[in-house]
C-alpha cells in the first residue's frame, strides 16, 4: 500500500475528532462526517483491491517481451509479428484478463478494433481441468524438432487433431487449413519457425475451437498470430449483460441491485430476441460441427457477446471444448460424487458408485444450459401474448437430458420451436 494512503488511513482510524471540536459542531454534522469517513475507507479499499487485482492479472508486457524476443531470435514467426515487434502498430491497450496465465487485451490493428490474447493452456481452463496453467516458455516452441519433414509435420498435426477432436472424416481438410495458416509468407513452404508457432497455437484450446468453427456466423474471426499470441476480431458488446459488479464490491452490493441495473440497461426485448436466436444457432453449430461436437463447459453471460446490429457473437470461446476432450478427461476418472466428474465449470457427468469411476456422458447438454441463461435474459419485458408460451418452452428446454437417446430428434425439435416462436414475433419488423 502507498505510504500516503497508509497515513490517510492512520489519520482516519486513530485521530477522532477532539472533544472541543465536537462540542462546537451539531451532532448531525458529526454523523455526516463519520459517514464521509466510512465512504473514504470503502473507496480506498476498493481502489486498493482493484490495483492489486490489476497488477496481478495484467502481465501483457511480459508476454510482449517474451514473444518479441523469440521473434527477433528467429524461433517463431507469424502474420502479426512484424506489426507487434517492429512497426509497433499492434499495441496492447486495455487489459481484460481474468487469469494471470491467459492475457487478454483490447487493441487496434489495421484500423480495426481487435482482441489480443496470449497464453498456452493445455485444457479449457477452470476447475476440474488438468494442466490449465501457463507452460514454461522454454517448452512452448520445442516442437517440431529441426529436421522434421513436411510429411512428418502433417502426420503430427493429424495425430494431435485426432486426439483433440476424435476420429473425424474431415480431419485432413483441417490439417490442410492449419498448414496454410502456418505458411505466413505464402511461399508454399513451412519454415521451422512457422511450424513451431502454429504448433504452439494449437495447444491453446480456444484457438482450436476458432479453427474448427471458422467461417460460422457466430464465431469471431482469427486475424493473425505471432508465436502463441493471437488476434481476433473484437465483439462490440463483450458480454450478454452490460454491467458486471467488480469482485471487490460483490460482498457489499446486493445481487438484486446488479440484476435490476442490468435489466434497466439491457436492449429492447425484440433485440434481445434477435441475440437469443443467434445464440441458439451457435448451439446448432457446436453440436453439428464439421469436426465433431463441442460442449459449452462455461455458459455464463460473460462468454456471450453481440454486435452493434445485435447479432450474437461468442466473445470468449475458452469455455467451449470438444466432446472428445471432455470424454477423454472423464474416462476412468476416480470419483466419490458427481462433483468429481466435472470438466471446466459445468460439464458434469454422473459417478458410477459401484465402479467408483466417472461415466463419460455429460448430464446437461448445451441447449439446456443456454435456455437457463435465456430465462434471465429473455423473459422480463416479453410481450404479454408471448410470455406464457415462451416461459413454458424455456422450462421444457432446461430439463433436457444429455443422454444420447434424447440428443438428436428431441433437442432439434425444442430448439426449432424456440427459434420459430421468437422469429415469428420479430419478423417483418425493423428488428429482423
Amino acid at each position: 500500500m502507498p505510504r500516503s494512503l497508509r497515513r490517510l488511513l492512520h489519520l482516519v482510524l486513530f485521530c477522532p475528532l477532539s472533544k472541543g471540536l465536537q462540542s462546537r459542531m451539531p451532532a448531525v454534522k458529526v454523523k455526516y462526517l463519520l459517514l464521509v469517513w466510512v465512504g473514504i475507507l470503502l473507496a480506498s479499499w476498493v481502489l486498493y483491491m482493484q490495483y492489486s487485482s490489476y497488477s496481478e492479472l495484467c502481465r501483457g508486457h511480459v508476454c510482449h517481451m517474451v514473444i518479441c524476443d523469440h521473434y527477433r531470435r528467429g524461433i517463431i514467426a507469424g502474420s502479426a509479428c512484424k506489426a507487434l515487434c517492429e512497426e509497433r502498430t499492434l499495441n496492447l491497450q486495455r487489459c481484460l484478463s481474468t487469469s494471470s496465465t491467459h492475457q487478454v487485451y483490447n487493441g487496434m490493428w489495421k484500423e480495426k478494433a481487435v482482441v489480443i490474447k496470449c497464453g498456452i493452456e493445455e485444457a479449457a481452463g477452470g476447475e476440474g481441468v488438468p494442466g490449465s496453467a501457463l507452460r514454461p516458455e522454454s517448452s512452448l516452441f520445442d516442437k517440431p524438432a529441426r529436421g522434421t519433414s513436411m510429411d512428418e509435420f502433417r502426420e503430427m498435426l493429424h495425430s494431435f487433431l485426432k486426439d483433440s477432436l476424435g476420429e473425424q472424416a474431415s480431419l485432413s481438410t483441417l490439417v490442410a487449413r492449419v498448414v496454410t495458416l502456418a505458411d505466413v509468407n505464402q511461399d508454399g513452404k513451412v519454415s521451422l519457425a512457422e511450424a513451431k508457432s502454429v504448433w504452439a497455437l494449437l495447444q491453446v484450446p480456444e484457438l482450436l475451437v476458432l479453427l474448427a468453427l471458422a467461417g460460422r456466423e457466430h464465431t469471431p474471426r482469427l486475424l493473425g498470430f505471432c508465436g502463441h499470441l493471437y488476434v481476433t476480431e473484437r465483439v462490440a458488446h463483450g458480454a450478454l449483460w452490460r454491467l458486471e459488479v467488480p469482485p471487490a464490491l460483490q460482498p457489499v452490493v446486493p445481487e438484486a441491485v446488479g440484476v435490476a441495473l442490468n435489466r434497466w440497461l439491457a436492449p429492447a426485448w425484440p433485440r434481445r430476441a434477435r441475440i437469443s436466436i443467434g445464440l441458439l444457432e451457435f448451439v446448432e453449430d457446436a453440436f453439428h460441427g464439421a469436426y465433431g461436437s463441442f460442449l459449452m463447459c462455461d455458459s455464463g453471460p460473460a462468454r456471450v457477446g453481440y454486435s452493434q446490429q445485435y447479432d450474437c457473437k461468442m466473445a470468449d470461446l475458452r469455455g467451449v471444448a470438444s466432446e472428445a476432450a471432455v470424454r477423454g478427461h472423464l474416462r476412468g476418472r476416480p470419483c466419490q460424487t458427481n462433483a468429481d466428474c466435472t470438466y471446466g465449470r459445468d460439464c458434469t457427468a454422473t459417478c458410477d458408485r459401484l465402479a467408483r469411476q466417472c461415466n463419460t456422458e455429460v448430464v446437461q447438454p448445451n441447449l439446456a444450459k443456454v435456455c437457463a441463461l435465456l430465462q434471465g435474459f429473455l423473459l422480463f419485458g416479453a410481450p404479454a401474448d408471448l410470455h406464457a408460451d415462451l416461459d413454458k418452452q424455456l422450462r421444457t428446454c432446461v430439463t433436457l437430458s444429455g443422454l444420447a437417446s434424447q440428443m438428436e430428434v428431441h433437442h432439434s425439435l425444442v430448439l426449432n420451436n424456440l427459434k420459430t416462436l421468437l422469429w415469428k414475433k420479430i419478423s417483418n419488423t425493423k428488428y429482423s
